[in-house]
């Protein structure tokens, strides 16, 4: 178990654990069950020797999270680590974020997300979209399960605030040199990052509601999709400001209730 930090990838949240260890570690394999994006924190299960090979089910654990949600401003990625496409400054009632939280319980159906590792004829979802070549697929979906969505609260930023959070969050990201990776571009920094250097240039002197939620689900929910899912039901856009993974393990639902219990957790 390992708590990944905003700008880690799992990678090398996984080979720091290793390098922590006796150097008897040294060549023990290891591999991750659950990937999480660059900007998302949160328990990440590395898995060691053997349990290597149970990988599939591990991956089929189910997930608590806390996310919030930037409303009236979208993205390409569905996160601050996009280029925006949509600006409309929305205010909405703690009533309004509750309904559409409860409107996204039970069984779903979302998108994947353009920029995610979801293969699509033999490529990435994300390199199909770096090539420009989206036009020329479908766009998968993934059905799963919400068991539990609320509302906890909304707070209100300042453009600027939300200028210089973008920036500082961005910039914990290691550059990315690889050039098996140069397609993405070091995840298209210097673009993103102008592209929020216009977006608040155009919305000086406004301010943004941030939705807080908590939530549980099945596995290969992205919070990135349900972000934008909740502003679509508040018939404005959205994108998830933060995701943090708090709980991995076998969520229990019960009968005729709105709740559950945890059989088994790592955390």
């Amino acid at each position: 178990m390992r708590n990944k930090p905003v700008g880690a990838t799992p990678l090398q949240c996984m080979e720091d654990w290793r390098a922590a260890q006796p150097p008897a570690y040294a060549n023990v394999p290891l591999t991750y069950a659950g990937r999480l994006d660059p900007l998302a924190s949160g328990t990440l299960l590395i898995l060691i020797g053997e349990e290597c090979k149970k990988k599939d089910q591990y991956l089929a654990l189910d997930k608590a999270y806390s996310f919030s949600v930037l409303l009236g401003v979208s993205s390409d990625s569905g996160d601050v680590l996009g280029l925006t496409d949509t600006t409309v400054p929305t205010t909405l009632p703690a009533t309004k974020l509750q309904i559409a939280a409860r409107q996204c319980v039970g069984d779903i159906t979302l998108p994947y997300p353009i920029f995610s590792s979801k293969t699509v004829v033999g490529k990435p979802l994300h390199t199909w979209a770096m090539e420009g070549r989206l036009s020329e697929i479908t766009i998968p979906t993934k059905s799963s399960t919400v068991y539990y969505l609320r509302h906890a609260g909304t707070d209100t930023l300042s453009a600027t605030d939300i200028h210089a959070h973008v920036h500082a969050k961005i910039n914990t990201i290691l550059p990315v040199t690889e050039l098996r990776k140069a397609l993405g571009n070091d995840f298209r920094r210097t673009d993103v990052l102008a592209g929020w250097d216009t977006w608040l240039e155009r919305n000086l002197n406004t301010t943004w509601q941030i939705a807080h939620f908590t939530c549980i689900a099945s596995s290969g929910t992205y919070m990135r999709t349900l972000a934008s899912e909740i502003a679509t039901q508040c018939n404005t856009r959205g994108l998830a400001w933060s995701i943090e993974r708090t709980t991995i393990g076998t969520y229990q639902t019960l009968p005729f209730i709105k709740t559950g219990f945890w059989r088994g957790r790592y955390r």
